[in-house]
């Protein structure tokens, strides 16, 4: 099989997405299928191109088993939803001619949204190569970015919500990552003529990268955070998170130095987090870490933080919760009831799950898991043996081998 992959991200760009679509192209290599990948430059950390990387805005080369076509993601201000808007604009534009233009054949190919604009870009791919587009949503957009008020004016969802459709009704299929992502985009094609498939496929999980067994870490020393219990968040800073829940946790707990609360990762709310570090002692605030050291600082953790602002449960899945439960480490998920890492939690034993934006449950399942170390290791052993038999990067990539197939064939 030979595959088209049209993705905002790749390693050695340090967003998730990157690392989860560099899994499956990997795994796809070892069993011997092809792909082609579109993607950016590296620039999610600091959104402007990594250095390395200035001077071209079209490189290509190879990679494992395929080979690669790297693009200027044209990085704007994060905080303007327009200007970023207008940035992504311009990379699906040069996507969708590296895409349409890449050297055929393929059996299939797979889109990455957000941005909701690159969906256009592989459907574009897809008719100039005659194959199916697999549509794979990462996030449910416009849905997250309507509910925490970066999308108000109602000419501007109608447009979106347009737009979704319009992706919907051209492709394939739809992959989504959870049972609550299905049935949200599931009643927005349920009326369409040809609705496409829907499949749930879930994010894989790096299990083979070691991870130090014990928290007491170089980057827990680095951060003097000494014999403290450690609550940590790892990841974007933005408004989807219910980030003042950490805030809250550190001042309720300032008398308490046994806990301390470290927010690991950058975004547009980094400001605000590092503002209020400063006036609490138990709280410490860093940004991204070198891929490299990302298993070390999984490890530091005795916890980690899974938070998501009410209502944005069935229309996105944190990927880092199944790495930190990957990293053999218990989870507090302040998430919406019943949705997926919620269920995880459940299914795993592997930590707590409390109503989103509740500060007096979250801080309740902190001193919980903070006065309960044994419980601690036993979640975390649990999560850790969940992932393993359910989210290899092996078994992710054999469905999307026989949902390829099986869209071919038919």
């Amino acid at each position: 099989m030979r595959l088209l992959v049209v993705t905002p991200h790749f390693q050695p760009d340090t967003a998730p997405t990157g690392d989860v679509v560099a899994m499956v192209v990997d795994a796809l290599g070892q069993m011997g299928h092809e792909t082609h990948v579109v993607t950016s430059l590296p620039w999610y950390e600091h959104h402007a191109v990594a250095d390395g990387w200035q001077g071209s805005p079209w490189r290509t080369g190879r990679h494992g088993h395929g080979t690669i076509t790297r693009l200027h993601p044209f990085p704007t201000d994060k905080t303007s939803l327009v200007a970023r808007s207008l940035g992504y604009l311009g990379f699906s534009t040069m996507a969708a001619g590296a895409a349409v233009g890449a050297k055929g054949p393929f059996d299939a190919v797979l889109a990455l949204s957000p941005p909701l604009t690159l969906a256009v870009a592989g459907w574009l791919a897809a008719e100039r190569h005659r194959c199916p587009l697999i549509l794979d949503i990462q996030d449910v957009f416009p849905d997250v970015a309507i509910e925490v008020g970066a999308i108000t004016s109602p000419p501007l969802k109608d447009l979106f919500r347009h737009l979704e459709r319009f992706c919907y009704g051209r492709a394939a299929a739809v992959r989504v990552l959870s049972d609550d992502l299905a049935a949200n985009v599931e009643a927005k094609v349920a009326r369409m003529r040809r609705p496409p498939r829907i499949e749930v496929i879930p994010n894989p999980v790096d299990t083979t990268a070691p991870t130090p067994t014990g928290t007491d870490t170089a980057y827990r020393h680095e951060l003097g955070l000494g014999d403290a219990t450690v609550f940590m968040y790892a990841g974007n800073l933005g408004h989807s998170q219910s980030l003042d829940l950490v805030i809250e946790g550190a001042r309720r707990h300032a008398h308490r130095s046994d806990i301390a609360y470290l927010v690991n990762g950058g975004g547009v709310m980094a400001d605000h987090m590092a503002r209020a570090a400063a006036d609490l002692p138990n709280l410490t605030v860093v940004g991204y870490q070198p891929p490299e050291r990302v298993p070390e600082v999984l490890a530091t953790a005795d916890v980690h933080l899974v938070l998501l602002k009410a209502g944005l449960g069935s229309s996105s899945v944190p990927s880092k919760a199944f790495s930190a439960l990957a990293a053999g480490r218990p989870l507090i998920a302040s998430i919406d009831p019943g949705t997926e890492v919620a269920k995880v939690v459940a299914e795993a034993g592997a930590g707590l799950a409390v109503p989103p934006e509740d500060p007096d449950a979250f801080v309740t399942a902190v001193e919980r898991l903070a006065d309960d170390p044994d419980t601690r290791h036993s979640m975390g052993e649990s999560g850790a043996a969940w992932i393993s038999q359910r989210r290899s990067p092996a078994a992710v990539a054999a469905a999307f081998t026989a949902l390829a197939e099986d869209l071919t064939a038919g």
